[in-house]
């Protein structure tokens, strides 16, 4: 599957500077990582944001997000954004900086 260069670019942009963030290509989409943490990604046009539990049922009741169900069954603090959702620049830092903030509070991964 393919992903959307167009959105994985504005993200590149908006994530410019940070040294602890890495991209990999990974479940047919691109992913970017944070101390070793996946914390957004892209898989075909939408974004996958990892919001952490605490955040998951509320962000889930704003229109233009599901849950993420990669895998067939959704995974609590994952959701999918739609592109409608990310039209400009601070909608998707909005989202970007939400998911930096939960994966700050997991331990470092090795």
């Amino acid at each position: 599957m393919a992903y959307d260069e167009g959105l994985a670019n504005r993200l590149r942009k908006s994530l410019k500077g940070n040294l602890d963030i890495n991209e990999k290509k990974m479940f047919g989409g691109l992913a970017f990582m944070c101390r070793g943490h996946m914390f957004v990604g892209i898989i075909g046009n939408d974004l996958m944001a990892r919001v952490g539990p605490d955040n998951y049922v509320e962000v889930l009741k704003q229109p233009h997000i599901r849950e993420m169900d990669f895998t067939g069954k959704p995974m609590k603090g994952y959701v999918y954004i739609a592109p409608e959702t990310l039209a400009s620049d601070n909608q998707l830092a909005k989202w970007v900086n939400m998911c930096l903030k939960f994966v700050d509070t997991l331990p470092l991964k090795k």
